[in-house]
């Protein structure tokens, strides 16, 4: 895969174009102080995937203030191609971050008037229109706001009906919209449109998806979502499972513990190691339809990308705020740590 910072002319090489929230963390210290970490889901979705090879554009604005400078320069740095280069006038997004004991996050966002809201399903339509070699589209996250809908979903059809692979990422933040039902609602009209899903043991829950255990939650959602091919859940320190259509279920979790500093970013990492591990396989086999390759995955190819993934996680919670890995990075961690597989 060629990364995105050897484009020469800023679009033909783009294979994945992500829209959804950049923001600043606000991670809580222990004396009580708070530190700046750059982040969003889709933002850390951007860097992790471009640090991986993936020519990446990122189609949300960005804030003219001092944060979004600085989520602009960083996007840069990895090889990310901003589909607004020009800043916008709206602030940037606040996330407010408490660690509890075990390194888990806690949330309290502050994102009215910001600027990654300031977008269009037709602007967001029009910057992936002049991208020849797009493979696929995602969001998810605080994109799913109820409020948002209707920059989102039409996007997401568009982009499936102009045969991209859509992918969504549910990643709830329950905790910060003001409607649950609405939010649900507007999480499974998203999930609807995708062709990869990826959630969280929590993210069934807050879904209120049925089934007795979150492997059962998750193989209800996929049949719930008939256009889907592949579903990934992932279970923290548990590991995760890969759950693809035509039947086919693998499981992978570090064989030994790891050190843990925070876990932010580490979903975001995890779905930028599927992903390129996914583009790299369907390059490698010469495959034109990135949609007809995850349709038809073998075993094999599930479970090496589930086991780079995973890799791209572990590695990732290792660093205090988002980290992503490279390529090489977690693809050396694979051949050295060994994985229950199963």
């Amino acid at each position: 895969m060629t990364s995105a910072s050897t484009i020469s002319n800023g679009t033909a090489l783009i294979h994945a174009a992500i829209a959804g929230e950049a923001l600043i963390d606000l991670i809580r210290r222990p004396d009580g102080s708070y530190l700046p970490c750059l982040g969003g889901a889709l933002y850390n979705l951007c860097r992790a995937l471009a640090r991986q090879g993936v020519g990446t554009q990122y189609l949300n604005p960005l804030s003219r203030d001092r944060f979004g400078r600085e989520l602009a320069t960083q996007l840069v740095a990895d090889g990310v191609v901003l589909a607004q280069p020009e800043p916008v006038l709206q602030v940037t997004s606040l996330a407010v971050v408490n660690l509890d004991a075990h390194g888990h996050p806690d949330y309290a966002f502050y994102r009215e008037g910001v600027a990654d809201r300031a977008v269009s399903a037709a602007g967001l339509g029009d910057s992936c229109a002049v991208l020849p070699a797009l493979q696929l589209v995602c969001t998810g996250a605080l994109a799913l706001d109820a409020r948002d809908t209707a920059i989102y979903l039409p996007w997401l059809a568009a982009q499936r009906a102009a045969g991209r692979c859509v992918v969504v990422d549910a990643n709830l933040r329950p905790s910060v919209m003001p409607d649950l039902a609405a939010y649900r609602t507007a999480v499974h009209s998203a999930l609807a449109h995708a062709h990869i899903i990826k959630a969280s043991d929590e993210d069934l829950e807050h879904l209120a998806v049925p089934g007795v255990d979150a492997l059962a939650r998750a193989q209800h959602l996929l049949a719930a979502n008939p256009q889907a091919h592949l579903l990934a859940l992932t279970l923290g320190a548990e590991g995760a499972w890969l759950l693809h259509r035509n039947g086919v279920q693998r499981f992978a979790r570090e064989a030994q513990s790891l050190q843990v500093v925070d876990t932010v970013g580490a979903g975001d990492s995890f779905l930028a190691g599927l992903l390129a591990h996914l583009l790299r396989q369907a390059q490698t086999e010469g495959v034109v339809s990135f949609v007809q390759f995850v349709e038809t995955l073998s075993v094999r190819a599930c479970q090496q990308a589930l086991r780079h993934a995973l890799a791209s996680a572990s590695l990732c919670v290792m660093e205090q705020g988002c980290v992503p890995p490279g390529w090489e990075a977690a693809s050396e961690w694979t051949r050295v740590h060994p994985a229950l597989v199963s």
